[in-house]
């Protein structure tokens, strides 16, 4: 897989986690590692801040349910609007967590 193949990957990815859930950015990249030969979280962060603009990007956080660094306000109010259990400063990833292998 390209890099640009990667890219689009990890986009397709995120656009299929339904509305309320999330995945965290190692579990994007581990869900991709096989298919594409890649398994970096920090990889799939990068992508998500140069090219996740038209995606759900506020469904992406840290393995901790931390919300995007930088866009916290924001991509809280998107996740409470969308009905994903939040906690403390962030989501609850145990709760909201999605695997593709759940389908939609």
């Amino acid at each position: 897989m390209t890099p640009d193949e990667y890219v689009e990957a990890v986009l397709d990815l995120v656009e299929r986690i339904p509305e309320g859930r999330v995945m965290s950015y190692g579990g994007v990249a581990d869900a991709l590692a096989e298919r594409s030969g890649r398994s970096s979280a920090r990889l799939v962060g990068n992508i998500m801040a140069r090219h996740g603009g038209s995606v759900p990007w506020h469904r992406v956080v840290t393995a901790a349910g931390r919300l995007p660094p930088g866009h916290e306000r924001e991509a809280r109010a998107r996740l409470r609007a969308e009905g994903a259990p939040l906690r403390g400063e962030g989501v609850d990833i145990a709760r909201a967590g999605w695997s593709p292998e759940e389908g939609m």
